[in-house]
């Protein structure tokens, strides 16, 4: 199974913390319009500090881990 972006409002430029600022109403990650704009830039949120691997025996690189930054064994805090 592949894993996209999906065309929902909280992906949309005009998002705005449960609004649509486009058509001036209230969306969740349900909805979606023909209006669509993608948002360019994913989310930069995911870096040491939001990895389950951090100040853990399990981080890859316990030397250099430091907020703001990112290595390839970054790991989600929560699961689905």
């Amino acid at each position: 199974m592949s894993i996209r972006l999906g065309n929902s409002c909280v992906n949309c430029k005009k998002y705005d913390n449960e609004y649509c600022t486009k058509h001036d109403t209230s969306v969740s990650d349900r909805h979606t319009c023909d209006s669509f704009a993608m948002i360019t830039k994913l989310k930069d949120k995911e870096n040491c500090t939001t990895c389950a691997r951090y100040m853990n025996p399990t981080c890859a690189n316990p030397k250099k881990a430091a907020p703001h930054m990112l290595c390839s064994h970054w790991a989600p805090q929560v699961q689905a």
